[in-house]
């Protein structure tokens, strides 16, 4: 799978980790920034991954801030983004299998690393379910018109 990874410099340090173990799992993976710890905006770096998700160029998204708040709400201004913020396996398990998430967003405040890989295997390996879900994913793609 084709994964772009994005951070402002609160979540850098677990961009690095998980983009690592991405492609050790045999991913490939795009890393959208940010490159060291110093202070950055994260909408950036959303619409950096939220435009590459959205367009195609990326499977999809894995965005990292403080909280995976900020960065939820700026991917999913970008049309075709369904932006999800989660901290444990049921929201990852929860917006794939429901909502078909392409893009995830955690905090690294919130999350611990070995939690945030097993959260991110979750987001990645869930199918999205369909059918009566299907109905309802329409009427959000229809907000976007």
């Amino acid at each position: 799978m084709r994964i772009a990874v994005g951070a402002d410099h609160a979540g850098y340090e677990l961009k690095e980790h998980l983009a690592t173990a991405l492609r050790e799992g045999g991913h490939s993976v795009d890393d959208f920034g940010t490159s060291g710890l110093q202070s950055v905006d994260y909408p950036d770096f959303a619409a950096a991954v939220g435009r590459a998700v959205a367009e195609g160029a990326a499977d999809r998204g894995i965005l990292i801030c403080g909280s995976g708040i900020g960065m939820a709400i700026a991917a999913n201004k970008i049309h075709g983004v369904r932006a999800a913020n989660c901290n444990d396996l049921f929201m990852a398990q929860l917006c794939r299998r429901h909502n078909d998430a392409n893009v995830l967003t955690l905090g690294a405040r919130v999350i611990g690393t070995s939690y945030a890989d097993a959260v991110v295997r979750a987001f990645l390996e869930t199918p999205y379910e369909g059918d009566r879900h299907q109905r309802r994913l329409g009427k959000i793609t229809s907000l976007e018109s």
